[in-house]
């Protein structure tokens, strides 16, 4: 357990050396989510009603924008090589760099989902639902993205195959996330909906830092 929050710790204080990055995925959510009004119109019920799904499809491509980072850096100065030789199990400290991943992309991105709401017109009785499907829903994108980010390690134009990889893997993350916010919009239960983001969310934890760690063996050797 400490060599996990060690892992934690050290990417959490890179990641505040390196601010831009972390600011970088923010302002892409919030700027590119406020271009939609100016292409589909102002009319408040229309924005209310996309509402959702802009926000979602917004946040998974802010989350995009920071996967190749994940493991190039340890990659390049050799840190990934003592990481495999650590006591620590592989699997563990990839499990620890995802964690320490959503806490600088995917958290902030919840915190600036209300600003987006209210941009669209989005009712309040969608927002506690939204705000809950992002928080099960985020951790999803970063484990599924952990493992596009380790299978084009050292690949050249990594960041180019990384979409092409995880966005198919996405895709229950934003159906189960969009549809328990519109099921809350229109009245109705959301619950079915947020146990199955919840149940791909554990299904992830157990499957993605072990494929992640496997890609990772294979770009060391």
């Amino acid at each position: 357990m400490k060599g996990f929050l060690l892992v934690i710790g050290r990417d959490l204080r890179l990641a505040l050396r390196q601010r831009a990055d972390a600011w970088l995925a923010v302002l892409f959510f919030v700027l590119t989510a406020a271009l939609f009004p100016f292409g589909i119109g102002p009319e408040p019920n229309l924005l209310a009603r996309i509402a959702p799904g802009i926000i979602w499809v917004v946040a998974l491509l802010a989350v995009l924008l920071s996967l190749e980072r994940l493991f190039l850096a340890d990659f390049e100065d050799g840190s990934l090589e003592q990481l495999l030789l650590s006591p620590l199990p592989l699997e563990a400290a990839v499990l620890a760099k995802v964690l320490a991943h959503w806490l600088t992309t995917g958290l902030p991105l919840i915190a600036a989902a209300p600003l987006l709401a209210v941009l669209f017109h989005m009712d309040l009785a969608g927002l506690g639902v939204l705000m809950l499907a992002m928080l099960l829903g985020t951790p999803i994108l970063s484990l599924v993205g952990a493992v596009g980010a380790a299978l084009t390690l050292g690949a050249r134009r990594g960041g180019v195959l990384i979409p092409l990889l995880v966005l198919p893997l996405y895709i229950p993350a934003l159906i189960f996330g969009v549809g328990a916010v519109d099921a809350a919009l229109q009245g109705f239960a959301a619950r079915p909906h947020l146990l199955l983001l919840a149940a791909v969310l554990l299904v992830m934890l157990v499957i993605t830092p072990l494929a992640s760690a496997a890609a990772l063996r294979q770009a060391l050797e």
